[in-house]
């Protein structure tokens, strides 16, 4: 079995993270490196040439995954599966050029038909083919950082895995939501579901008037804030309409103040 070795790049921790934990099943893949960002991108792929597979973020500081690849010697590109929080231009040029993408939050099964593709190509002719294409497409327009990418729809339902099927809730049911590992814990009254998404992926993707970060790891819907309690010793707190209290960083509270303000006039 030839081992396919794969560098994952992705300024976000948790979507690392959840590419390798999607990855770990799969032995024949070996995770080489990760890079926190573009320029760490390039020092890594070159430094390890040759790579086989890359899983690269789009949308990254400084150095956005195009920028990465122009940088790289073009003839010898590995396999790419580009990896966005957006669907629309993104995903629309990638499938014209019959590029493989991955949509933040990776579905399992979506993940799994990327790796699969890739597998194939790089054990046939189509390897070259491809990175020869790639090489090409950079040094034209068609590729040039997006323009800028449109953001994701505002969602007004979730859908979340739920004892083999699925539940779906409107987004107004919501109380609050914490960031837990790679999944987000969604509270609704007094149960909790996981959804397989960062916490920051899921805020884009949320009315950012009604949905509001009130700590690094909890994001509130203002529609069940109650009252802000700030003691002259210890941690502030955000106290939900169900009695809830919530961490609620210092730094943060005069912004949910006039958040919880403009929604409630």
């Amino acid at each position: 079995m030839k081992t396919i070795r794969a560098v994952i790049v992705d300024d976000e921790p948790l979507a690392r993270r959840g590419i390798r934990q999607l990855l770990a099943p799969h032995q024949d893949i070996e995770v080489a490196a990760e890079a926190r960002n573009g320029k760490e991108a390039v020092r890594l792929l070159t430094a390890l040439a040759p790579v086989d597979l890359v899983f690269l973020d789009v949308q990254m500081p400084e150095l956005d995954g195009f920028a990465v690849l122009r940088q790289l010697d073009g003839e010898h590109l590995p396999a790419v599966i580009f990896v966005t929080a957006y669907d629309t231009f993104a995903v629309r040029a990638f499938e014209t050029h019959a590029l493989d993408y991955l949509v933040k939050p990776v579905l399992e099964e979506r993940f799994e038909t990327a790796l699969e593709r890739a597998r194939e190509r790089l054990l046939s002719k189509q390897a070259l083919e491809i990175s020869r294409k790639l090489s090409g497409l950079l040094s034209t327009d068609a590729f040039s950082a997006p323009q800028p990418l449109a953001q994701p729809d505002i969602v007004q339902r979730l859908v979340i895995a739920s004892n083999g099927g699925h539940l779906i809730v409107d987004v107004g049911e919501v109380e609050w939501i914490e960031a837990e590992d790679y999944y987000a814990a969604i509270h609704i009254g007094r149960r909790r579901h996981l959804i397989r998404e960062s916490l920051t992926s899921l805020e884009a993707r949320l009315d950012p008037s009604q949905f509001v970060r009130i700590h690094r790891s909890v994001l509130v819907n203002l529609a069940h804030a109650r009252e802000i309690r700030s003691p002259l010793i210890g941690q502030a707190t955000l106290v939900l309409r169900d009695g809830a209290k919530l961490p609620l960083s210092r730094r943060r509270r005069a912004q949910v103040a006039a958040a919880i303000r403009r929604f409630a006039g």
